[in-house]
């Protein structure tokens, strides 16, 4: 049997592990409930789950943020563009690109293995769930 080749970074394991980790920060600090997606880094979905209750359109906005991360190569929340150039990107995109803050690079020092992104609370707040799911991600990944 001929192995397939496989793109460096995540697992799916990985994933579902910053998922969980994401809404359980989001439950633990009483944001509302929150969608949560882990990107490969080709932009492509690994894992999405939304929490009971969430607002059906959050799924979509947590890829955008984490698309955003990984096409500018930092939180999308640190993107400050005017308003027509982030007008055009998104054009360019399809509408995958969203300046709020919540989408965040997962890295392995300087080597990029993926993005998350969450959607549902303030853009601060999904941010928060998932820079600390990636802070716990990597504790346990190096035990």
């Amino acid at each position: 049997m001929i192995e397939s080749p496989r793109l460096p970074g995540l697992t799916l394991a990985d994933a579902d592990r910053l998922v969980d980790a994401a809404l359980s920060v989001g439950a633990e600090r009483g944001f509302p409930p929150l969608a949560v997606a882990v990107l490969d880094v080709a932009g492509e979905v690994i894992a999405l789950r939304r929490a009971d209750g969430g607002m059906p359109m959050t799924s979509r906005i947590a890829v955008a943020k984490a698309r955003t991360a990984l096409t500018a190569l930092k939180p999308s929340g640190q993107i400050e563009l005017p308003g027509a150039i982030v007008d055009s990107i998104q054009h360019l995109f399809g509408g995958d690109f969203v300046p709020f803050a919540g989408g965040v690079l997962v890295t392995d020092g300087d080597v990029i293995l993926g993005a998350a992104g969450a959607s549902g609370a303030h853009a601060l707040e999904d941010e928060q769930a998932v820079r600390v799911a990636e802070e716990r991600w990597l504790s346990d990944r190096d035990r």
